[in-house]
Formats: structure tokens, sequence, C-alpha cells
């Protein structure tokens, strides 16, 4: 199931940021306390479980670039052993130690008065163990009375392993794991909160 985690983490986003400067223009920073990536696995056909990852970085450029980096180190399955094999056998972290979300943010959207929400579709590119896939996710943009902006996936998207070259580390954790079988489509949520950069 870590396996099909890997995947949804990839996409909801694979590149760290190579250092905290890359931000330094940034009009929003991802508040990464309040922010989550979420992925499902399924294994043997019915048993369902909900994974995380628990590094987030990113920003908001003033062009509205936006760019969310998931540190595929951090993956938490709540089970020690799952989270090793994941990292070593399906991201292969060693080689590929993120995922990359990237998007357009409309000025619209950034500029929202606090309280307003607004349900919009916004093309996300997912960056992960060397390959890319674009997806459209539907999401809920809110600005947060405290000034920041959040964006939670209304819903879930649908990563394929196999469209990023994931599938044959599923294979090999499910015969490690002795499961009868792991989903290969993951579904991915999340919410995420940026805040204005200090001036």
């Amino acid at each position: 199931m870590k396996l099909l985690s890997r995947t949804a983490v990839a996409l909801t986003s694979a590149v760290l940021f190579s250092s905290a400067s890359q931000f330094a223009l940034a009009d929003w920073v991802l508040d990464g306390q309040r922010s989550t990536v979420q992925f499902m696995s399924v294994k043997n056909a019915s048993v369902a479980e909900l994974h995380h990852f628990r590094s987030i970085t990113g920003g908001i450029s003033d062009t509205g670039a936006a760019q969310v980096a998931l540190d595929l180190d951090s993956v938490e399955t709540l089970v020690p052993i799952r989270n090793q094999r994941m990292r070593e056998l399906l991201f292969e972290t060693v080689r590929f130690p993120a995922a990359m979300l990237r998007a357009e943010v409309p000025e619209s959207l950034s500029a929202l008065p606090i309280g307003e929400t607004r349900d919009t579709a916004i093309e996300v590119e997912v960056d992960l163990h060397g390959a890319k896939q674009s997806y459209i996710a539907e999401v809920l943009v809110t600005r947060l009375s405290d000034g920041g902006l959040q964006v939670v996936i209304s819903e879930p998207l649908v990563v394929k392993a196999a469209d990023f070259g994931l599938d044959g580390g599923i294979e090999i954790l499910r015969e490690v794991a002795g499961l009868q079988s792991i989903s290969t489509a993951v579904p991915v949520s999340g919410q995420l909160v940026f805040l204005p950069e200090p001036d």
C-alpha cells in the first residue's frame, strides 16, 4: 500500500527545492504546519489505508507560479518498516528525493477578499520519479482571516503508478509484504495553506 501512497504523493505532486532562497521573491510561502497531502492505498482489494507526508515546502511567486515539494523520505504510514520499504523500494529516494507539484495561480485567486471561497479548476504538473504528468485539479480556494490562502483539493486526484514508472516498485512491495494485491491507482487529496510573505 505504501507503494500507492508514494504514487499519490507524487501527485498532488521529483526534486526538492535546492534551497530556501528559491522562495525569496515569492509573494506567498507555504505554511507546512497547516498543509497536508494525503494518499490512499488499497491492499488485498479491500483494505484501505490513508498516508501522508510530514515535510512539505513551497511558495507562489510574484508571477503566480506555484511550486510545492513533497519530501518523499517523510512519507508516514504509521508503520516504520513500511515507511522504509516505500522510501527504498518504491520511491527510491536516494535517486529521487522529492515529488514536485507545479501550477499557475490566477491573480484573481490570490486577490480574493477575506472570507470568500472560490471553486475552480487548476492544471497541476506532477514531477515524480523522473517522469512528469499533468492533471486538472478541482480546488476550493479560500482567503483566511489571517490573510492566508487555503487551497483544498475538492475531488481527489487519481494517480497511476505506471505513469511514473512505479508499477514495478509496487510489485516488489507486494511480494516483500506477502500481499495478494496492492492497487496501482491512488487517490490523492490535500490542503495547502500559503501565507503572504512579510515585506
